[in-house]
């Protein structure tokens, strides 16, 4: 198939569409895509699409906005890779940096924390009522299943997240080649190494943007493994708080679009409107250099034994890390009868209603923190 036989101007009305529509996460965002792309506008097939998918899989960031760039690429070439992708992320950028801005005014207002208060026990439902299919479609074999726990043993002791998930990796592909090929070399699993949080006195905006660099550039997984790196980088050093986390996590939520728009939300926290473009523009520049650079040549990778191998074993250590980052939140949330109840009718919910919007129970979460404040 001829694949750049779109205009700009097509490539633009749909993602800026999208951008402004695709609430519900990574999930939801592929699933509009697909209709658009395959069922309305018959741009690809529905087997070509799914190689689209699993390519922008392969590489770290944000899977979704690593779709929609691809899409405009193959549509359009380079000037369709760099609309497709502004056209997604600017309308949720712009709505969580406008959201910033007021939270910096009225966040820490008395009067809003009988909302926030009934809100962080709903996103921690909602987070892991979001893993589960991710979950149970990542672990394909007993060997994925020992690494997620052992992954998740390891965060919850402390041990360096990015050792965790490269070390699984690096693991499940000493496996994979022992299997395949017999051979008896072996390779060090990181994750029996810490590496503690460096201590940083001061964050400038330059060790801001190449923070939020490196987690563009390494990030596999779902959008919630962000938080797991924001946990690690910047509450556990001090320069966000944990409401300031689940705050960015209730944003990103309810803003449509990829869910990295939170670290717009972060960086303007940390450093104001300064901290909120670098951060932006660090998170997301490595999709746009990845999709970019290595084109087509990713869809061939699938067929890859042993990078599959690799990369299966990075998604369970990443569900592994975000459920002890979600334990961790819990220890700190759900306290008292009040949390239990809402978590309780948060759970009902998204059980009975599985296609209801997210940002709906997080809204009902608020709701009824307010109520039970008067009990």
């Amino acid at each position: 198939m001829k694949n750049r036989t779109g205009s700009i101007k097509e490539i633009a009305r749909l993602f800026l569409r999208l951008g402004f529509t695709a609430f519900g996460g990574p999930a939801v965002h592929i699933a509009m895509m697909r209709k658009e792309t395959v069922d309305k506008l018959n741009w690809f097939s529905n087997e070509y699409f799914t190689d689209l998918i699993g390519a922008s899989s392969l590489v770290p960031g944000p899977t979704s906005t690593e779709l929609a760039i691809l899409i405009g690429k193959l549509r359009a070439g380079w000037k369709g890779l760099i609309v497709a992708g502004l056209c997604f992320i600017l309308p949720a950028v712009i709505i969580t940096g406008i959201i910033a801005w007021l939270y910096k005014l009225y966040g820490t207002s008395p009067n809003m924390q009988q909302y926030i208060y009934g809100i962080k026990p709903a996103i921690i439902v909602v987070i892991i009522s979001a893993l589960y299919p991710l979950a149970k479609a990542s672990l394909k074999s007993i060997e994925l299943g020992i690494i997620g726990i052992t992954a998740i043993i390891l965060c919850i002791l402390g041990y360096n997240q990015l050792c965790i998930l490269f070390g699984s990796g690096f693991l499940a592909l000493a496996i994979a080649a022992l299997k395949n090929k017999g051979t008896t070399a072996s390779i060090l699993p990181l994750t029996l190494l810490q590496v503690p949080a460096s201590g940083i006195i001061s964050l400038t905006n330059t060790r801001l943007f190449f923070t939020f660099l490196k987690i563009g550039a390494i990030l596999y997984g779902s959008g919630y493994v962000l938080f797991a790196f924001l946990n690690s980088e910047f509450v556990q050093t001090g320069f966000l708080t944990r409401q300031q986390l689940i705050d960015a996590i209730v944003v990103g939520q309810f803003t449509p679009g990829p869910v990295f728009s939170s670290v717009t939300f972060v960086g303007y926290q940390i450093s104001g409107i300064q901290g909120a473009i670098l951060g932006t523009v660090a998170i997301f520049l490595p999709a746009f250099v990845f999709i970019g650079v290595l084109g087509n040549y990713i869809l061939k990778l699938r067929s890859s034994k042993l990078f599959s191998s690799f990369l299966d074993a990075v998604n369970i250590a990443s569900i592994a890390i975000i459920l002890a980052v979600c334990y961790d939140l819990g220890k700190d949330s759900i306290t008292d009868w009040r949390a239990i109840a809402i978590a309780f009718a948060a759970c009902v919910t998204v059980i009975l209603f599985r296609k209801l919007n997210s940002a709906w129970v997080i809204l009902g979460g608020a709701l009824l923190g307010y109520l039970l404040h008067f009990i």
